[in-house]
């Protein structure tokens, strides 16, 4: 299977700007081959929590049709950042298109405390994706508690990917414990970041990939915008800007 991260520059505020972003990366990502792509948190809006209410949105939003066409078309799953909206409150999400099966939420479980002002914890209608592997998701700060991760083993996940948007320090404590997961999981790992000014801060990219060994097997840098395809059978990789 090949999975592929994007690291990109969201324009604050502006979905249909990034949508077509969005699409661009899949473009790159599918004459590569890729057969899974993930974007970073809230890659649709940007990570901006001021704005959440304002910009959340229904998973089905009708915007996001070409997503369900596409991975209907070429066999690609599509895993795009939104803040979502439920009876609760809002969600920091990861929407998912699947080919030609009904579009998935995961919302994030673990907030940074940051966030709590924001964002409610959220309430999965999935876990586990794939039909080779299994594949696992994961929330930015969600990779800081333990539990998550291991939870995500127990319920037989192989691959773990993180959608997350971090500035410098964050990446580097990101690029301590996602080899670590790796390694004491035995499951692939690979971080998709912004890059970018994000809320207050800037977003450091850095996106990577690791194999279940804790391997880092390549890297971006923390300014270009880009992708990673990782082929899990052979553990080639590919990086390519944009």
């Amino acid at each position: 299977m090949k999975i592929c991260a994007a690291q990109m520059r969201p324009v604050k505020g502006d979905i249909q700007t990034n949508i077509e972003h969005h699409k661009k990366f899949i473009d790159l990502a599918l004459s590569n081959g890729a057969e899974v792509i993930i974007f970073p948190e809230l890659s649709i809006t940007g990570y901006e929590p001021t704005l959440a209410k304002a910009l959340a949105t229904l998973p089905d939003d009708p915007r996001f049709d070409d997503f369900q066409n596409l991975s209907n078309t070429q066999h690609l799953t599509i895993a795009i950042g939104v803040p979502t909206k439920n009876h609760n409150g809002i969600c920091i999400s990861l929407v998912v298109f699947q080919p030609h099966q009904p579009g998935q939420t995961y919302s994030k479980k673990y907030l940074h405390v940051d966030e709590e002002p924001f964002f409610v914890s959220g309430q999965n209608s999935m876990d586990l994706i794939g039909n080779q592997s299994n594949i696992a998701f994961a929330i930015c700060y969600e990779i800081s508690v333990p539990e998550h991760a291991e939870n995500a083993y127990k319920n037989g996940a192989e691959i773990y990917l993180a959608s997350v948007a971090k500035t410098a320090e964050g990446v580097e404590k990101a690029l301590t414990s996602l080899p670590d997961i790796a390694a004491k999981y035995s499951m692939t790992v690979m971080m998709a970041n912004s890059v970018g000014h994000c809320d207050n801060f800037e977003c450091a990219g850095t996106s990577a990939a690791w194999n279940n060994q804790g391997r880092l097997l390549a890297q971006l840098n923390d300014s270009d915008e880009g992708i990673i395809i990782l082929d899990t059978d052979t553990q080639e990789v590919i990086t390519r800007t944009i």
